[in-house]
């Protein structure tokens, strides 16, 4: 009986350090599902061999319905009856805009953060578990008591830049040759060099 509790007891300690191991490395819950959860290799139903898609979210500020890779985000961030999996639902009607061109009275958007030429969820967010930034966000924001680091990367008139301690950096796990890092960002814009990543050379 004493060898038995003491086997239970190192698991359970393993368990713990494996979890606080994981948890350290990514900041959300992305860290649970393997690359199948968002990507098919062979059954693919939308670009970038995405597994998820999301037809039925209307854009609240444009005609038609979300497309493009918010269409693959909504897929499990809507709720059933707006087509998604009603996964840690967001309303499109409040929340951020996405799966629009960037009006640029109102957001100094760097060309690279685009998709397509439009601002959708991944202009913000790196959902890969491999971002360690808080809420997948691009920009580390020290746990979201900086956000205005994360903000000035496309609204710098709005934001007091002197607060900003050193340059904004931004992450990317798209470019395969560097690696999940942050890389130093010349001014406020994304660094992404893959080229053709998003179907369109990145600026």
């Amino acid at each position: 009986m004493r060898r038995e509790g003491l086997v239970l007891g190192v698991l359970v300690c393993a368990g713990i350090l494996l979890l606080a191991s994981v948890g350290a490395l990514a900041a959300g819950s992305h860290d649970m599902l393997n690359c199948s959860g968002c990507h098919s290799i062979h059954y693919a139903k939308a670009y970038k061999a995405f597994a998820v898609v999301n037809e039925k979210a209307q854009n609240p500020r444009g005609a038609g319905a979300i497309d493009g890779v918010s269409a693959l985000c909504l897929g499990c961030h809507e709720n059933p009856e707006n087509g998604g999996a009603g996964l840690k639902p967001i309303a499109l009607h409040t929340t951020h805009p996405v799966n629009l061109t960037p009006n640029g009275k109102i957001a100094k958007v760097p060309a690279s953060a685009l998709m397509n030429g439009k601002l959708q969820c991944t202009s913000c967010h790196d959902p890969h578990p491999s971002n360690p930034s808080y809420q997948y966000l691009r920009v580390d924001t020290k746990g979201g008591g900086e956000m205005a680091t994360f903000c000035a990367m496309c609204h710098p008139a709005k934001v007091d830049l002197s607060a900003i301690k050193g340059p904004i950096q931004a992450f990317t796990s798209m470019d395969e040759t560097k690696g999940a890092m942050f890389g130093p960002v010349d001014g406020i814009t994304y660094t992404n060099p893959t080229k053709d990543y998003y179907g369109k050379a990145a600026k």
